[in-house]
């Protein structure tokens, strides 16, 4: 009888595991945003008006061991994003593009990118990065599924943008991020949201980067996807990583020459 018992439920534990679906996520970041007047000093007024955070909603389908990352339609947002105008100044966000989708093969870490650069479109290939990570024993549950914690840290660089007197400049600086992701393990798909793809042994539903800075969190899981839209996007000029990144300072460097004009200092980070 117990041997029995036993079989039975490692068969319903076996099936209760989840290897394909979609899961919906909600990505907040918290804007630091400084405004200097000409005189050096700081435009309070202004940057009170400002927003503080900014919320978007992504999407994550995945089967076969394949993902597709992107972007929800977008939300009428009381804030930057919708180009408002600002104590005199017209103000928009300027981020990763709407219709930018990250295609993963999580077995043989490959990874192809539809990126988007104003009115063009490019396809990026690369290889996923895996990370190292510290597993712990805490743990805690999202959305019914019981997740464990892990942390790393992320080693990389972080582009700055500045608006002095009509002049857009971009600065790369050195950066590292503290990450505390939580997976659930009764989703065997090594998954999450954005690049964090192929990393833990089981899908992330919630990821804080820096201390709150950026936060991912699952709010719908659905056992149902349309499997046939995992696919690798297609229809655009190939470019390398760093072709990409090349293409990328070129527009910023062409827009920054056609806002001349004096004016505040505008610095925007994340």
């Amino acid at each position: 009888f117990a041997i029995t018992l036993l079989a039975t439920g490692a068969l319903f534990s076996a099936t209760a595991q989840q290897t394909q679906g979609k899961v919906v996520f909600e990505r907040t970041v918290q804007m630091q945003i400084r405004i200097a007047t000409n005189d050096g000093g700081n435009d309070e007024a202004i940057q009170n008006m400002l927003p503080k955070t900014r919320k978007d909603k992504f999407e994550l389908s995945f089967a076969n061991n394949t993902t597709i990352w992107k972007q929800m339609e977008e939300e009428p947002q009381d804030d930057m994003g919708s180009g408002q105008a600002v104590g005199g100044m017209q103000i928009r966000m300027i981020g990763a593009g709407s219709d930018d989708v990250l295609y993963s093969q999580l077995e043989t870490t490959r990874k192809v990118e539809l990126r988007e650069l104003g009115t063009k479109k490019f396809i990026v290939e690369d290889s996923i990065k895996p990370m190292n990570w510290k597993l712990s024993e805490e743990t805690k549950t999202i959305l019914g599924h019981l997740c464990r914690k892990a942390t790393s840290q992320k080693i990389g660089t972080r582009m700055m943008m500045n608006m002095d007197n009509g002049k857009m400049e971009r600065k790369e600086i050195a950066d590292t991020s503290y990450i505390v992701a939580w997976f659930a393990s009764d989703i065997p798909v090594s998954s999450g949201p954005a690049e964090y793809q192929a990393q833990l042994p089981g899908m992330i539903l919630e990821l804080d980067i820096n201390n709150g800075k950026t936060i991912y969190q699952a709010l719908e899981i659905s056992p149902k996807v349309d499997i046939a839209s995992i696919k690798e996007p297609k229809g655009a000029k190939k470019l390398t990583p760093s072709e990409f990144n090349k293409e990328r300072d070129k527009m910023f460097e062409e827009m920054g020459r056609n806002n001349g004009g004096p004016g505040r200092t505008i610095r925007i980070s994340n």
